[in-house]
């Protein structure tokens, strides 16, 4: 989707990404697409970088088959799971709708777009080697393919797929698909510097009298999200048309870095100019966030482009087209009268930018210390010994928190009502303070342990600490059922979406 400006020399992904040394390791690199931001609290001061606590987390690792290409173990899995859960429930509010793309074009696409001739070096191509399977132009040269890096034009052909009035506008489509950059192999490290990732991916195409309060809504989807991820400081700059590659003209870079500005004064914050940085196809507005070591990254970026509209040839049908393409209104009767095409703006934005890459930023903010509703260890129950009646009532309890208790059978099998929350058991012949410190070094959020002596009640015990970190000594263990639990579990994860 977003790109990062494009260099006149190679190689272009130091030079592109403004990097004195890209590997440096515990600085969080960002891709040249991504985006995302923060809020006003400062992290905790990491004591490991990523790499390290996704050993020791077991959260993600690496294999020398598929260089740059992080493989996401469960623990991993449940944290990317969860970013993006999360921003689903946003795009309920922000008026996104997602769509799923194809993960390979034929390098027409590119040539069409732009890309091709910008960000070839980048993009890694796709044959066949069956050559009765091989697709064939009519010039009867072979077709390639290319995987794709971002997916601009892919939405931009759903966007022309159907006939578009200005009454539809604004659309917004949002893209989880992976993507695949060709970064240098000696500038890969974790969850930074990547060849496969994953981008909250949005495109809007919406009417030139809708960018300023597009862009005024995306500003605030990036605050609130930051918020909750208690990231920050943060400050915004514009950055302008490149001295070189570039496509469209000087006049309608003028419109669009003016239309940012405007954004940008509305919004009430402070900002600074970047000039020459902005992609090859339009200005941004670049978020760059401050960690506590005082470092600065590039996440959230805003990018609005007038140029893929037209290469795509997209349209839509509105009354007044001059007027409406200057994005002003008219109540002239005669003028609202003539109906025409007018090409749509594009605006490229992504909240989190690169998921795997916020991981690696969360994974140190956080510091192993998880908020409960995005730890990958939820919850464990540790067994006081290993008679019958006592595993039995463990079993039991996991299976009430993970939603599985009683669920109906039918027909076409099972239904579950999954609360899709983390749940282990520690059952094994080992004493129960050994199993609690081991517990708390895997970092779990609760810890909740079944005894002979609670079987007759039908409690458990859990420990508070890891859950409220406001409890007192006195309530740092409490009893209670394990609906009671469950109902407890929930409240805390909605607190936080």
């Amino acid at each position: 989707m977003l790109l990062r400006r494009i260099a006149v020399t190679r190689p272009t992904r130091a030079i592109t990404s403004g990097l004195a040394n890209p590997n440096t390791p515990r600085r969080l690199w960002p891709h040249r697409a991504c985006a995302s931001c923060a809020t006003t609290q400062t992290p905790p001061k990491p004591t490991a970088d990523h790499r390290q606590l996704g050993v020791q987390q077991e959260l993600f690792t690496t294999s020398v088959y598929s260089p740059g290409s992080p493989i996401l173990l469960p623990n991993g899995a449940r944290i990317f799971n969860r970013l993006v859960e999360f921003l689903r429930k946003q795009y309920i509010r922000y008026g996104f709708q997602e769509v799923i793309t194809p993960t390979i074009y034929k390098k027409a696409l590119w040539a069409k777009s732009g890309h091709l001739e910008n960000y070839a070096d980048d993009m890694f191509t796709v044959t066949s080697t069956s050559p009765s399977r091989r697709d064939t132009a009519e010039n009867g040269e072979e077709d390639e393919y290319g995987l794709k890096p971002m997916n601009c034009p892919g939405h931009c052909l759903i966007f022309a797929s159907q006939r578009r009035s200005y009454r539809d506008l604004p659309i917004r489509y949002a893209d989880f698909s992976p993507l695949h950059r060709n970064e240098i192999s000696g500038a890969l490290s974790g969850l930074t510097r990547v060849r496969r990732f994953h981008q909250d991916d949005g495109h809007i195409f919406c009417r030139p009298s809708q960018i300023e309060e597009e862009i005024k809504k995306t500003l605030d989807f990036v605050r609130i999200a930051y918020k909750v991820f208690k990231l920050g400081p943060y400050r915004l700059t514009l950055s302008t048309r490149p001295a070189d590659h570039y496509i469209g003209t000087a006049e309608d870079w003028e419109g669009a870095e003016g239309a940012l500005k405007r954004a940008l004064d509305a919004s009430g914050q402070d900002w600074t100019v970047n000039e020459g940085d902005g992609a090859f196809y339009g200005p941004k507005i670049d978020i760059i966030l401050r960690d506590s070591d005082g470092k600065e990254h590039q996440t959230a970026t805003i990018q609005l482009d007038f140029q893929l509209p037209k290469r795509f040839e997209l349209e839509y049908q509105a009354p007044a087209p001059e007027l409406e393409r200057r994005g002003e209104s008219t109540a002239d009767a005669d003028k609202l009268a003539e109906s025409g095409p007018v090409t749509p703006v594009l605006i490229h934005r992504a909240v989190l930018g690169s998921v795997e890459r916020l991981m690696a930023l969360l994974i140190e903010h956080y510091n192993g210390k998880w908020p409960f509703w995005l730890n990958p260890r939820q919850v464990v129950i540790l067994t006081v010994n290993d008679s019958e009646p006592v595993l039995d009532m463990a079993r039991s309890a996991r299976d009430h928190l993970l939603g599985v208790a009683g669920s109906q059978i039918t027909d076409d099998g099972p239904v579950s009502n999954a609360t899709q929350i983390s749940v282990d058991i520690d059952e094994r012949k080992t004493s129960l303070g050994a199993k609690v410190r081991e517990a708390k070094a895997k970092g779990y959020g609760v810890i909740v342990t079944v005894g002979p002596r609670q079987l007759g009640k039908g409690t458990v015990t859990i420990e508070m600490n890891g859950l409220d970190q406001d409890a007192g000594a006195s309530q740092s263990h409490k009893e209670m059922t394990p609906q009671e639990l469950l109902d407890l579990l929930k409240s805390k994860i909605d607190s936080y979406e």
